[in-house]
């Protein structure tokens, strides 16, 4: 399957909660690459890409996020993949 790149952006309780350490796992876990970082308002907003099965997986996880984390909205778009390999947590 071809790869794609998905940014998404995560709102509701997700600061705070270990969100972008639990992302990374995730994201590491599942071999894709692309980043994760907090937003001034309080989202989380991060960059998946990988192959488009692996990448549907993350996102649908992070519908879910961790188990302090109340997961109101979950905004997808497509995006440019990311000019580094590995995933990681940005500021």
């Amino acid at each position: 399957m071809a790869d794609t790149t998905v940014r998404v952006i995560v709102k509701g309780r997700v600061q705070g909660v270990w969100f972008r350490a639990w992302t990374q796992g995730e994201a590491k876990g599942l071999g894709l690459d692309g980043w994760v970082r907090n937003c001034p308002d309080g989202s989380v907003e991060a960059l998946f890409s990988g192959p488009g099965e692996t990448v549907r997986a993350m996102i649908d996880r992070c519908y879910r996020g961790p188990p302090a984390a109340r997961v109101d909205f979950v905004e997808e778009f497509q995006a440019d993949a990311p000019t580094v390999s590995g995933f990681h947590v940005t500021r």
